[in-house]
């Protein structure tokens, strides 16, 4: 069993500090700063944040508690652990409808701003037609968030702001585990609401209770994809893989096994530790920690010269 070590956190601090009192995302590693990280793992809570800056909720036509729903609620809660594991831990603090950390930065709904997008933006993807870009147009239920244009010149500044340095200190991150231990395995953590999981049939019948995306095996070893898929099953989680996500932006950018990095989307019914209606946890929050940090161990045991 993998020994518990002494966590090194650190708040990156960009000009959020002036927005909101408080860093854009924070680090979380199982080595001090400069030290070789002790596994492979590298965690990522893309969608978890809860901070929702003045120059978003001036400009919408939601209120918070609508667009709440939109988070990956407690997920970060859930995996705080592992880095007392071994495992490098990111979690984001702006809310996924600020800026969604998981899409492409300039991937942007042209319709949502006053002027034109620069040439490098992408307006035409599947992700954009759904309102669901790099700053969503819409949040629950399909409902327009904004009450007006945005400029690009406020999307440009969101994406400076969080999007550009959390991906930054995710690829330091990846970047050290390879260099220390000849590969990376990151792992990207999201809850998904359980009606989304009550559309998608498990095993043996049910609604899944985990999706496991590897962009159809392009992202990983399907020995990871496997040696997972079979960890969960023996905790009794009904897993699919690649529906209904098959990996968003994250899990395509980073998963390239050729390139000795590995990634994984894990994405969690949310009725498996939280009332969806008060956002409350509920008791399966504990089994879900103790589980994820299992789950933690049994990774950080893993042989990644093995993972081909």
């Amino acid at each position: 069993m993998s020994a518990r070590r002494p966590v090194h956190t650190e708040a990156t601090a960009t000009a959020a500090l002036e927005t909101f009192g408080g860093a854009a995302f924070e680090v979380s590693r199982a080595a001090p700063a400069g030290a070789p990280p002790p596994t492979a793992l590298v965690f990522a809570s893309p969608h978890s944040g809860d901070v929702y800056p003045e120059d978003m909720t001036s400009a919408a036509r939601l209120p918070v508690a609508t667009l709440r729903a939109s988070e990956d609620a407690f997920v970060d809660r859930i995996v705080a652990g592992t880095p007392a594991l071994g495992a490098a831990l990111i979690r984001a603090r702006f809310a996924r409808s600020y800026i969604d950390l998981n899409r492409e930065p300039w991937e942007m709904d042209p319709a949502m701003f006053d002027g034109d997008l620069p040439e490098y933006a992408h307006g035409r993807t599947a992700r954009v037609a759904a309102g669901l870009g790099a700053i969503p147009r819409v949040a629950s239920e399909g409902r327009p968030i904004y009450a007006r244009k945005l400029t690009f010149p406020e999307a440009k500044a969101r994406v400076e702001l969080a999007h550009r340095p959390y991906h930054d200190a995710l690829d330091r991150q990846l970047a050290a585990a390879r260099a220390a231990h000849g590969a990376a395995i990151l792992i990207d953590w999201h809850s998904m609401p359980a009606a989304a999981a009550r559309g998608q049939r498990a095993k043996g019948g049910g609604p899944c209770d985990i999706v496991l995306g590897d962009r159809f095996g392009a992202a990983c070893s399907p020995k990871l994809t496997a040696m997972v898929e079979r960890a969960l099953e023996a905790m009794d989680y009904r897993v699919v893989r690649n529906a209904p996500y098959a990996g968003g932006y994250t899990t395509e950018h980073y998963g390239r096994p050729a390139k000795r990095t590995h990634a994984l989307q894990i994405e969690i019914n949310r009725a498996l530790y939280m009332d969806e209606t008060t956002r409350e946890p509920t008791e399966g929050l504990a089994r879900l920690t103790a589980d994820a940090e299992a789950l933690t161990r049994a990774l950080a045991e893993l042989d990644v010269a093995e993972l081909r």
